[in-house]
């Protein structure tokens, strides 16, 4: 099915990166799925900061998210 675009809502409860060393070199993962750098840490984490502990929020591609819980 060319040209169908797949979506998934996935839900990720980690606010920042894991360090994964290899050798002498250390990688960050992205653990909150945020990061347009997928798999890597790019600092978007930092926007999960302010969350509230219990709630569930949708991110957008603008930036902006929205409490869905």
């Amino acid at each position: 099915m060319l040209g169908k675009i797949m979506a998934r809502l996935v839900k990720k409860e980690d606010r920042g990166p894991m360090a994964v060393k290899v050798d002498n070199v250390t990688k960050w993962i992205c653990m909150c799925g945020l990061s347009k750098n997928q798999p890597f840490c790019d600092g978007n984490h930092k926007k999960t900061a302010d969350e509230e502990e219990g709630k569930i929020y949708q991110y957008h591609p603008d930036g902006t998210r929205t409490e869905i819980q």
